[in-house]
């Protein structure tokens, strides 16, 4: 089959005689993948930042396909590319992101950036028929971004419809952030984000509020719930500035693990600092019905290029050369 390969640090290209994907246990079915995200973790693994995805492999793991192989056959799905245990404690109480023993298609088992993928049926979700597979694609990241926000909800003082609510960042992640907390009633929503690119297409994306953070410095104090969507030392330091006493801050962003916290202000304040990683199932679920609805919008702003593109396509992300918060691959 075509893949996208990743072979070392700044380099992905196309091979055209990669191995078929295999289906090693009984209940794993093989996909025709008919789209895929580029995530930004992708892009972390393509500057050499992440020593658990070695090289050769397929990256990529924001999917949506066709089985073809295995139960289901014709079956169009999206997929949880966290692949858990089914046994532990966390596993049991439907925290599956959390397993410890979970493989992840795109970092230990070959990712979507190909024409097939191999994966367990039971990481499957089905997608409606009417669900363009450009748009089912970015359930993954939706997904990420819906769960930050059922955790902050639960954490705030005040309902999340009353709260001034400030999002660092306008790439998927972020944008989805902004688009559920106006779906869930969400008055006042700012996004901040650097490139102007992206910011003229949150714009565009029907974001009523978006700045760029270095010509206009965010007021401190001034937000019920941050959400940093980039988690970079200085968004850190803006998330914790810029909250208010009593407020949280919701870390989904995994540029760095540099120093970056205000623990004065956090104490003396009583800030709430929320680290969240990815979803569970439900939430996959949850995503697929706001996309199916049109409760997102029309998801315009997403970018697709063939697979053939791919090593443009990560140059131009890389260079901030795309206006597209995502780009999908379509093999």
């Amino acid at each position: 089959m075509k893949a996208l390969v990743y072979t070392g640090p700044g380099a992905v290209e196309i091979q055209q005689q990669y191995a078929d994907p295999a289906v090693v246990k009984e209940d794993d079915v093989v996909l025709r993948v008919d789209a895929a995200g580029i995530c930004g973790s992708d892009m972390h693994v393509f500057l050499g930042h992440d020593a658990r995805r070695v090289p050769p492999m397929i990256l990529g793991h924001e999917i949506s396909g066709t089985v073809i192989e295995g139960p289901g056959q014709g079956r169009r799905a999206i997929l949880n590319p966290l692949v858990a245990c089914g046994r532990c404690e966390y596993c049991l109480q439907g925290r599956t992101n959390l397993c410890s023993d979970r493989d992840m298609i795109g970092m230990n088992l070959p990712g979507g950036f190909a024409e097939k993928v191999a994966i367990p049926e039971r990481c499957l979700v089905t997608i409606p028929d009417d669900l363009d597979a450009r748009f089912a694609a970015m359930t993954e990241p939706a997904a990420t971004s819906l769960h930050a926000l059922h955790l902050a909800a639960k954490a705030l003082t005040r309902p999340i419809t009353e709260c001034r609510t400030l999002v660092i960042g306008g790439g998927s992640v972020g944008l989805f952030a902004a688009l559920f907390a106006k779906d869930q009633g969400v008055g006042d929503v700012t996004i901040a984000e650097t490139n102007a690119l992206r910011r003229e297409t949150a714009s565009r994306a029907g974001i009523p509020c978006v700045v760029d953070p270095i010509a206009n410095a965010i007021d401190e104090d001034s937000f019920d719930l941050v959400i940093d969507a980039v988690g970079g030392a200085v968004t850190r330091n803006t998330a914790v500035a810029s909250v208010k006493p009593g407020g949280v801050v919701m870390h989904i962003g995994l540029m760095d693990n540099d120093p970056g916290l205000d623990v004065r202000k956090i104490t003396l304040s009583e800030i709430t600092f929320i680290g969240t990683y990815t979803y569970s199932t439900m939430d996959l679920v949850a995503t697929v019905d706001k996309m199916a609805a049109g409760a997102l919008g029309d998801l315009s702003w997403v970018e697709t290029r063939p697979l053939d593109e791919g090593p443009a396509a990560f140059d131009d992300l890389l260079n901030g050369r795309s206006a597209a918060p995502k780009i999908v691959l379509v093999p």
